[in-house]
């Protein structure tokens, strides 16, 4: 008689339905950091951490595209309403980057005035 021992090790990873391993964001962004920093091509550095290929590059991809974005957004002051010693009540100022103001009654207006500037 053979006798079979059967263990249950939880690893504390989560799976899909499909049994696809789900990975945090941090996880992803700790990952594509290291292989920045690693040297090594995508392919190479995705075998080492036992992850497929197209998942990896996935994942570069889209942190080149989250960081594209985070350096095209760019913020600027909007007051509305009266502010001591500035723009009369009812006017809206928009304050840019560079330091320039733009004054008007008009949201549409002001919005085309400072796409034209840019």
């Amino acid at each position: 008689m053979v006798t079979t021992t059967t263990e249950l090790i939880d690893t504390g990873e989560k799976r899909d339905q499909r049994g696809r391993r789900l990975s945090q964001a941090e996880r992803r962004a700790e990952a594509v950091a290291a292989w920045r920093e690693s040297g090594q091509t995508m392919a190479a550095f995705a075998r080492q951490e036992g992850l497929a290929y197209s998942t990896f590059a996935g994942w570069v991809l889209k942190a080149a595209r989250h960081r594209a974005v985070a350096k095209r957004t760019r913020f600027a002051e909007v007051r509305v309403g009266p502010v001591l010693g500035s723009a009369p009540v009812g006017l809206l100022e928009v304050r840019l980057p560079d330091g320039m103001v733009a004054r008007g009654a008009s949201a549409a207006e002001l919005a085309a005035l400072v796409k034209a500037l840019r």
